[in-house]
């Protein structure tokens, strides 16, 4: 193995996987690493990629021969099948071969995100196969620390305190800025300002002619871009499908149809509202969250001098809110509890950035995108957990800021600086 690769944290779930399931499937958008995971990174099994246009034909001709062929020389290991969406007789023969060998790890396949909860497939491998979702690296891989575990910090049987937290690095806000803007791509992230954009808008040309193609027929694919070029202008804000049919000028329908393979495909997000039960007091639009804030950045040409000290400071906080978002998204599969993110707005107007739930807590996170904070930040949240609908859960509240020590402003009251995100130096029990 390349000394150089960065190591992910999904390799321990691969393992894991691999040990309780016939088939496991990863699934993510193109280029955030699911290949170098598979080939490089578990350093074991028989590797095929159906980005190969022979190997493609051949197991279109004959899956079944051909699997069987490769399983024989795959032995004790698992093989491993990359692009595997290409092919369209692939589930089929694999359940067949799985039904017949019981044994768990037989199978490694790679997808572009969703495209495996299409019905046939679904039917065909269900009860047999393990999913797990790759996302771009988050900032605690690429600095080679343990995943974020914010949210099960929050979530202590007793009162958090910040003694139980590592302390996080101190960073500079240019290099915040510059950490969100460059993105969690592993090849893209690091090139020089100007060409990272320029690949980030070509990664996602990509997607719109080749990704999109393989599960829908479209025949605007300028739309589509259009569409994308709209939701990187709208990210962290409430989604309004009417608004943007009309800047897109496409029917209702279709851009149902379009917002719906974009999250298949993991680009876009949305992010639903958390609801109270209060009947008509609770905004209930999801937010719209792309998947990488480089890709966000490229796309609106923002570089480092956008959000100078001198310049409009406005939409930072859009992008620190998307990028908090992505890497607690990030960090769910390994927390203790399953935690689920939302958003919520009163009709009366205090809102809450990211919502997290689990186990009767609700931990709420708030967004500062500026180096210092103070009591008025935390306003929406004391509403929400004095008065508000989480009178009746245990309700952490947290403001997320650009500075570099975390304070404490009450109980369960919190400010975090963004770089607690990769304070983490080990998985903890």
């Amino acid at each position: 193995m390349d000394a150089s690769l960065l190591p992910r944290h999904l390799k321990a779930e691969l393992i894991e996987a691999l040990r309780s399931a016939r088939v496991v499937n990863i699934i993510g958008p193109r280029q955030v690493g699911k290949t170098t995971l598979v080939r490089d990174l578990l350093d074991v099994g028989k590797f095929v990629t159906l980005d190969e246009e022979n190997v493609l034909a051949a197991m279109e001709a004959d899956p079944v021969g051909q699997i069987d062929a490769l399983v024989s020389e795959a032995g004790e290991t698992p093989l491993i099948i990359d692009e595997a969406q290409r092919s369209k007789r692939l589930a089929l023969a694999i359940k067949k071969i799985v039904d017949e060998r019981r044994r768990m790890g037989q199978f490694i396949l790679t997808g572009s995100s969703n495209v495996f909860t299409s019905a046939h497939v679904a039917d065909s491998l269900a009860g047999r196969v393990q999913t797990l979702t790759m996302l771009p690296m988050s900032v605690a891989e690429i600095s080679q620390k343990g995943p974020a575990r914010i949210l099960d910090w929050a979530n202590r049987a007793e009162r958090p305190t910040l003694a139980d937290l590592p302390m996080p690095d101190k960073v500079s806000r240019s290099t915040y800025v510059d950490i969100m803007l460059a993105g969690g791509y592993p090849e893209i992230r690091s090139l020089e300002d100007r060409r990272r954009r320029r690949r980030y808008r070509d990664y996602v040309d990509t997607i719109v002619e080749r990704d999109v193609a393989d599960i829908l027929e479209i025949r605007r694919s300028d739309a589509m871009r259009r569409l994308i070029d709209q939701l990187a202008a709208r990210i962290a804000n409430e989604l309004n499908v009417q608004d943007l049919s009309g800047k897109i000028g496409i029917q209702r329908k279709t851009m149902d149809t379009y917002l719906d393979v974009l999250t298949k495909l993991a680009l876009l997000v949305r992010l639903p509202a958390w609801t109270s039960g209060e009947v008509g007091r609770d905004i209930r639009h999801p937010k719209i969250h792309i998947v990488d804030t480089g890709i966000v950045a490229a796309l609106r040409n923002l570089t480092s001098a956008s959000f100078a000290i001198d310049a409009n400071p406005t939409g930072l906080g859009a992008i620190l809110e998307a990028f908090v978002h992505n890497e607690l998204q990030k960090s769910l599969p390994y927390q203790k509890s399953d935690w689920r993110l939302y958003h919520w707005r009163h009709q009366r107007g205090p809102e809450i950035d990211i919502v997290a739930e689990a186990d009767r807590t609700l931990v709420g996170f708030e967004m500062k995108a500026g180096a210092t904070v103070d009591s008025n930040d935390f306003r929406h949240l004391k509403w929400f957990r004095d008065e508000g609908p989480g009178k009746t859960w245990n309700v952490v509240g947290i403001v997320i800021y650009l500075g570099d020590r975390p304070l404490s402003f009450g109980p369960k009251l919190f400010a975090l600086p963004l770089s607690a995100f990769w304070a983490f130096s080990q998985m903890t029990d």
